[in-house]
């Protein structure tokens, strides 16, 4: 087997895929609708729309039976992504690169693969619109437009994900609009010379609660969340959902000791909400606080202190990430 290739602009590869917001959504009706219209069309028992990680490809949409995840070092996507034509296996075990791959040779089977790659308007290559099929089969140039045309469409799907600053969801800002907000607020922050603190939350036993009572239920533990931090923060304050459990929130004009006292309240908010019992799970969650250093101007390591003193809470929690 050989597993891919790393892309020489892998870095920036990957800082765009992160940038993009394609790796916090947990759904999308368009790439359902595109996914449904490839199997359709193809007439192959599975078509998936697949981002490539830095070691594992993450499907943001299924049509047919699939994991959600799979190590890049097995992905056929994971070679798709080297080129800008299409990647076309009519049978796997006549190709040497595939065929003792653990897929080709276990579950499920693949004998087919069809990948059109898919590219930011940046132009970095983070993905794959992939057909596969347990039977060996011929793929005619007049497949090979349709595929382009179906990838063509998924990108702009790509391209309107991107430009979007709200979390879908629960209607906080997502990862992309708080960075394209935070910027602004460093610089008020220094003009007026006042604090500006960030605060990181990630919620606790949420993949408990997905695993227990279903992905409908973990949607209500979310959007109760982003509810609960709307009433217990001030208009004034930037609130930003990252993606999966991950929530921020940037409070203006506040010292440590200031958002400390905050996200006291939202404890307390949080725990009068549970003890309403309107569902099934009760919302936990870990946090950690951190005051900008104007002097140091780290942005990334502002974010990383923010980040381990949540998790150092989650350890007291028992929790896990």
């Amino acid at each position: 087997m050989k597993a891919p290739d790393i892309p020489a602009n892998e870095t920036d590869r990957l800082n765009s895929l992160r940038e993009s917001g394609l790796l916090d959504i947990d759904s999308s009706a368009a790439f359902d609708r595109l996914t449904r219209l490839a199997k359709r069309f193809f007439q192959v028992p599975l078509a998936m729309v697949n981002v490539v990680e830095e070691h594992e490809l993450i499907a943001r949409s299924i049509d047919g039976e699939a994991s959600s995840t799979y190590p890049r070092n097995i992905s056929f996507c994971g070679h798709t992504i080297l080129n800008a034509a299409p990647l076309v296996i009519s049978d796997t075990r006549q190709d040497d690169r595939f065929v003792d791959n653990p897929l080709v040779t276990g579950q499920p089977g693949i004998r087919f693969y069809a990948g059109m790659p898919l590219r930011l308007r940046d132009g970095a290559s983070v993905g794959s619109l992939c057909l596969i099929d347990y039977s060996p089969r011929e793929f005619t140039a007049a497949d090979l437009s349709v595929l382009s045309d179906l990838g063509a469409l998924v990108e702009d799907e790509f391209a309107a994900v991107s430009a979007a600053t709200t979390d879908e969801l629960t209607g906080l800002f997502n990862r992309r609009g708080f960075n394209q907000f935070v910027n602004f607020a460093l610089s008020v922050a220094r003009r007026r010379a006042e604090p500006l603190t960030l605060g990181w939350i990630d919620l606790d036993k949420f993949k408990l609660i997905n695993d227990t009572w279903g992905h409908d239920e973990g949607d209500k533990a979310l959007k109760a969340m982003a509810d609960l931090m709307r009433a217990s923060f001030r208009e004034a304050d930037l609130l930003v959902r990252f993606g999966g459990d991950e929530f921020a929130v940037l409070f203006a004009d506040t010292d440590e000791k200031g958002a400390w006292i905050a996200m006291h309240y939202l404890s307390e908010q949080v725990a009068l909400y549970n003890d309403r019992r309107l569902h099934p799970w009760a919302l936990q969650f870990s946090w950690g606080v951190s005051e900008f250093d104007h002097a140091q101007n780290d942005l990334q390591q502002w974010q990383k202190e923010a980040d381990e003193k949540m998790y150092a809470m989650k350890r007291e929690h028992g929790a896990s990430r």
